[in-house]
C-alpha cells in the first residue's frame, strides 16, 4: 500500500517475495559481483531494442533523432558509477510493476529451494533467473533510477532504494528519453570505479550488444551482426563469446549451426546448442528465452516461438531475414506464410545437422541428447512430416551399453541376433531397477539386447513408434512375446504338465480376481514370479504414470507367470500334492503375487505383506 510522502513522491513497499529475494541476492547469493554491469547493460539495450521497433511505424517520439546507444560514466574519485540509454524509457506503472516484484514467475521458490540444499549458484547465472537489475545491489547501498518514457506528453520519475523493504517514486523534470542509473560504489568495489576495470566487463559479456556503449567519448564494444560474416571469418572464441552474451549463459555452447539460405526463402541464422539444459528449463519451459527474430539486422522480436518446433526449442540463436516488413508485429508473424516457409527450412537443417553431429562427433551428441532428449523425443508425436528422420536421431541406454551410454534404433537392428525377429525394451524410473527386473532373465540368458527405458517421455514416444526397419517394438513386460529360444538349459527340471497344470489351478483359486490369469512362464530364470500385461494392457510404467496423473485411474490387471523349475514353485506343487487347502500353501501363493506387486512399486498393503511374511518365517523355523 503507497502512502504519500510530500506533494509528488510515493512511499512502497516491496512485495514479500521481492524483499526475499533481495536479501537472497545481497547477502548470500552471489560472489562474482562483476556480473552487475552485464544485466544493466543488457536492460538497456532491451529497452532500446523496443524504441528502434516502435520507431519503425511511429516517429511521433520523444528525441526521435537521438542516437540509440548506452553511455557509461565513471568517477573515480567519488566512486560514482552512472549508466545511461536512450531507449524505450519507463512509466511509473513500469517502475512499480517491473522493478517491484519478482520477473519471473517460481523464480524465488527455484533459488531458495537452491539454497536450502546448500547448492552454490554462480553469479553468471543470475541473468535466467529474471533478477538481473538488482544484482547492483551487490555493490551499492543505493540506487536511484531515473526515466521518461517515449511519449511526447510523459512524465519523467525517480526511483530510488536501498534495497531494503521500501523504494519511493517521485516526479522530476527530464527532457530526455530514456533511462539513467546511478549509485555510488561501496568501498570493497571500488574496482568498478576504473575505466580499464569497466571496458573488460563490456568485452567479456556485453561485445555483442547491438548499440554502441560509450565509456565517456569512447566506444568500448565491437557492435557487430556475428551472423552476417562467413563462417571461414569467424573465431571460435567470437562465437562463444555471442553465445553467452544472446544466452545469458556463463558456459560455452555444446555446437552451433550457421546458416546463410537463399532461394524460396531468404535468412541468415546462427543456432546453438547449449552446453547444459538450464536449470529451470523443464520446470517452466515457457520461460526459455529461444530464438530472436531480425529484419535486415534490426531486431523485431525474442523468444520468436513461430520460428522453430516445441520440440527444438532448446536452440538459442539469431535468424535474421529480408522477407518480413521491418514493422512487422507477433501477430503478423504467427500467421505469416514466410515464418511457415522459414520453420519448415530450419526443422529440415537442423534434423540434418544433429544426425551430421551424431556421426562425427557422438559424443557431442550423446551430450545433446542426454540434455535435450525428453523435449526432442516429443518431435516423434508432433511432427509427422519429420518423425522419420526423428526417430533415427533417437537414443536410448540398452542392456549392452554402458550407464550414461546410449545407442540408436539403428545401432540395435544391425546387433540383432538372426532369429530375433522383435526390438525389445523395458521402461521404469532408473536405470539400476531395470537391470534387476525379473523379466529380463530370459533376455540375458539368451543374450538378447533389451533398451531400458528410464525417461518419463519413453512411455509415451517408443510404443508408439511400433516398428522399425520392418521389425516390432516390443515391451517385455507384456505377456505374447515371442520368446522361442531354449530356456531349459541350467535351469533344472520344470513339472510335469499335470502338476502344472494342477498348481495353476491353486494359483489361480487363491489370487482370484486379483489377476488376469496365472500362467506358466518363459522369460524367468531365477526368480519364481512376475507380473506381466495382457496383449492388450497397457505396460506397467505407463500404468504408473497414468496413476501420477490421474488419481481415479485403475488400471487393468496384470497376469501373473509362474517359473515351473524354481525351486519354491517345486515345493508348492508337494505341498499341493498333499492337500490344495494346506494353509501355508495359499499363504505363500499370496506372498509370491504381493512380491512381485512390491517390484513394481504397487504393493497396495504393506502391513499384510510384512504380517504374512513373519508367519511363514516363524512356520520356516520351527525345530
Amino acid at each position: 500500500m503507497a502512502r504519500k510522502t510530500k506533494k509528488t513522491s510515493q512511499e512502497f513497499e516491496y512485495k514479500a517475495e521481492m524483499k526475499q529475494m533481495l536479501h537472497l541476492i545481497i547477502h548470500s547469493l552471489y560472489t562474482n559481483k562483476e556480473i552487475f554491469l552485464r544485466e544493466l547493460i543488457s536492460n538497456a539495450s532491451d529497452a532500446l531494442n523496443r524504441i528502434r521497433f516502435r520507431m519503425l511505424t511511429d516517429k511521433d517520439v520523444l528525441d526521435a533523432d537521438a542516437e540509440l546507444c548506452i553511455r557509461i560514466k565513471v568517477d573515480k574519485d567519488k566512486h560514482i558509477l552512472s549508466i545511461s540509454d536512450s531507449g524505450a524509457g519507463m512509466t511509473r506503472e513500469d517502475l512499480i510493476e517491473r522493478i517491484g516484484t519478482v520477473a519471473s514467475s517460481g523464480t524465488l521458490e527455484f533459488v531458495k529451494q537452491l539454497q536450502d540444499q546448500g547448492s552454490q549458484i554462480n553469479a553468471e547465472m543470475i541473468g535466467q533467473f529474471g533478477v538481473g537489475f538488482y544484482s547492483v545491489f551487490m555493490v551499492t547501498d543505493e540506487v536511484v533510477l531515473e526515466t521518461r518514457a517515449a511519449d511526447k506528453d510523459s512524465q519523467a520519475y525517480r526511483w530510488k532504494s536501498d534495497g531494503g523493504g521500501k523504494f519511493t517514486i517521485e516526479e522530476i523534470e527530464k527532457a530526455e528519453r530514456g533511462t539513467t542509473i546511478s549509485f555510488k560504489l561501496k568501498k570493497e568495489a571500488w574496482e568498478f570505479a576504473e575505466d580499464y576495470r569497466v571496458k573488460h566487463i563490456i568485452n567479456k559479456y556485453s561485445n555483442f550488444v547491438d548499440f554502441p556503449v560509450y565509456i565517456g567519448e569512447e566506444k568500448a564494444n565491437t557492435v557487430e551482426a556475428l551472423w552476417h560474416k562467413p563462417k571461414d571469418d569467424i573465431k571460435e572464441e567470437d562465437l562463444n563469446e555471442f553465445y553467452k552474451f544472446i544466452s545469458n549463459d556463463y558456459q560455452e555452447p555444446l555446437a552451433h549451426l550457421q546458416l546463410n539460405l537463399e532461394g524460396a526463402v531468404n535468412f541468415k541464422a546462427l543456432l546453438f546448442i547449449p552446453g547444459t539444459a538450464p536449470l529451470t528449463f523443464y520446470r517452466n519451459p515457457d520461460d526459455f528465452d529461444s530464438v530472436h527474430l531480425y529484419s535486415n539486422k534490426i531486431f523485431i522480436q525474442d523468444n520468436c516461438k513461430e520460428l522453430l518446433p516445441e520440440y527444438l526449442r532448446f536452440f538459442k540463436g539469431v535468424v535474421d531475414t529480408e522477407d518480413l516488413p521491418l514493422n512487422v508485429s507477433r501477430e503478423v508473424t504467427q500467421s505469416s506464410p514466410v515464418m511457415a516457409k522459414i520453420k519448415n527450412t530450419l526443422t529440415s537443417k537442423i534434423l540434418a545437422f544433429l544426425k551430421d553431429l551424431g556421426k562425427k562427433e557422438p559424443e557431442k551428441f550423446e551430450k545433446f541428447s542426454k540434455n535435450f532428449g525428453p523435449l526432442f523425443k516429443s518431435g516423434v508425436n508432433s511432427d509427422f512430416n519429420n518423425r522419420d528422420k526423428i526417430i533415427e536421431l533417437l537414443r536410448f541406454e540398452s542392456t549392452k551399453t554402458e550407464p550414461g551410454k546410449s545407442i540408436s534404433l539403428k545401432e540395435y537392428v544391425r546387433r540383432m541376433g538372426e532369429e530375433q525377429k522383435e526390438i525389445y525394451f523395458i521402461s521404469g524410473d532408473h536405470r539400476e531397477a531395470l537391470e534387476k527386473n525379473p523379466k529380463l532373465e530370459y533376455f540375458k540368458k539368451n543374450d538378447i539386447e533389451v533398451l531400458l527405458l528410464s525417461e518419463p517421455i519413453d512411455v509415451f514416444i517408443v510404443p508408439s513408434i511400433n516398428e522399425y526397419d520392418k521389425k516390432a517394438l516390443k515391451s517385455i513386460d507384456k505377456a505374447d512375446l515371442d520368446l522361442s529360444a531354449d530356456n531349459s538349459k541350467d535351469s533344472g527340471e520344470e513339472l510335469n504338465e499335470d502338476l502344472a497344470k494342477s498348481l495353476i489351478e491353486v494359483f489361480k483359486e487363491t489370487l482370484g480376481d486379483k489377476v488376469e490369469d496365472v500362467v506358466a512362464s518363459k522369460r524367468l530364470v531365477g526368480s519364481a514370479v512376475t507380473l506381466v500385461s495382457g496383449k492388450d494392457g497397457m505396460d506397467s510404467q505407463m500404468e504408473k504414470m497414468m496413476k501420477m496423473m490421474n488419481q481415479g485411474f485403475s488400471g487393468s490387471k496384470r497376469i501373473l507367470e509362474v517359473n515351473l523349475r524354481h525351486g519354491v514353485i517345486k515345493n508348492l506343487s508337494r505341498l499341493n500334492l498333499a492337500g490344495s487347502t494346506d494353509p501355508l500353501l495359499r499363504k505363500t501363493i499370496l506372498q509370491l503375487y504381493e512380491s512381485a506387486e512390491l517390484l513394481e512399486g504397487n504393493l497396495q498393503s504393506p502391513n499384510d505383506f510384512v504380517a504374512r511374511m513373519t508367519e511363514l518365517l516363524q512356520e520356516a523355523t520351527k525345530a
